[in-house]
């Protein structure tokens, strides 16, 4: 090792996790401590306190490991308390367990009331850790109950009533935006539903650009566009499969342009399906602006679930949209490359054309 990476200092800027400690991120707060060697303190990466030297600071994976290498709790931050953030993570987990066991969504105000905020207070709270309104996650948790009921119900009428509806008409009303079908299509594996779709080629390889009426809903990269198609009817087996035509050629080359420079954006109607969990996750990755990454653990932590890492790791990988739902931007820890649905070395490029940091291959997977 060369006496420039024997700096203590360099070793410390070097860390990914200093640059959160610079910008005392309250994002990063449970994810890691660090420890002063002068002052004999640890602190948590949002501590108000002047900045360490570099040579100075150590980090640590938890506080009982900064306690037992004989530091004590910074006094300023309290680092040995819950953080603001980890209380108001605490409250929006309990009121999203409080909305996914009510019969009938509640109100903004019995939610409020719940965690001891005004509504406008609790409201943003709610969106900072969820990265959804309460009202949103409430109804992407409903669309999950109507999709399970509907598989295991005799009618469509006993699937609304059970998933939290209060009518038929109400269901109706927002049916295809919530099924991107209509109930009974649905309820019969999507049969005759229409998805028209393309194969292309782009310089990361074959892409398969697919839609429905409610927009699209598969952006797919691979080598083989024979596997894409495959891949495809498995996601729909019962869909009509339906090839495009001109006009859907154009679409396909808006979305080749986007993948080639995905810094430009998609402005383009998207289908996005999944769980309540997998849509809170994939907007938080639309939200991570290109250019920039986040580690699986950070993205949990935003998400008010620092536990549930490798959850959010099988949300970015049930990811149909490539670039679109950009989980290319999620790193490990360490700012090295893992797992990625489409290949590491189109993760690589992605990154490199939205002009993010260099990064490097590392074969460590929250999936593994």
């Amino acid at each position: 090792m060369s006496k420039k990476m024997r700096d203590p200092a360099v070793q410390t800027e070097s860390d990914p996790r200093w640059e959160s400690v610079v910008a005392r991120s309250a994002e990063a707060d449970g994810t890691f401590w660090y420890s002063v060697r002068t002052t004999g303190v640890y602190c948590r990466p949002s501590c108000p306190a002047r900045l360490a030297r570099p040579e100075n600071v150590r980090f640590h994976t938890t506080r009982e490991e900064a306690e037992r290498d004989g530091f004590r709790p910074c006094k300023r931050c309290g680092p040995d308390r819950p953080s603001l953030l980890e209380r108001h993570t605490a409250s929006v987990t309990e009121a999203c367990r409080f909305i996914e066991s009510a019969p009938r969504a509640p109100s903004l105000e019995q939610l409020a009331t719940r965690a001891g905020l005004s509504a406008f207070h609790f409201h943003r709270v709610f969106k900072a850790v969820t990265g959804l309104t309460p009202r949103a996650y409430a109804a992407a948790h409903r669309g999950e109950r109507i999709r399970r009921e509907l598989g295991r119900t005799r009618t469509v009428t006993a699937a609304i009533y059970d998933s939290g509806y209060s009518s038929n008409g109400r269901f109706y009303g927002e049916s295809e935006r919530v099924l991107g079908m209509t109930p009974s299509t649905y309820r019969a594996g999507g049969a005759d539903a229409e998805i028209r779709f393309a194969v292309g080629e782009c310089s990361l390889g074959a892409i398969l650009v697919a839609s429905s009426e409610q927009g699209v809903c598969a952006i797919l990269l691979g080598d083989d566009p024979d596997a894409l198609s495959r891949d495809l009817q498995d996601r729909f087996p019962r869909a009509v499969l339906v090839g495009g035509d001109a006009e859907f050629e154009q679409l396909v080359a808006r979305v080749v342009g986007f993948v080639e420079a995905p810094g430009i954006g998609l402005d383009l109607p998207l289908d996005v399906r999944g769980t309540a969990f997998q849509q809170r996750v994939w907007q938080a990755l639309r939200e991570i602006p290109p250019g920039a990454t986040v580690s699986y653990t950070m993205l949990a932590a935003r998400l008010g679930a620092p536990t549930a890492v490798r959850a959010v790791a099988r949300a970015c990988a049930a990811n149909l949209l490539a670039v679109a739902i950009p989980c290319h931007r999620v790193v490990r820890n360490d700012g090295g490359l893992s797992g990625y649905r489409w290949g590491v070395e189109r993760k690589r490029a992605l990154l490199r054309r939205e002009g993010g940091a260099s990064l490097h291959v590392d074969g460590d997977d929250p999936l593994r």
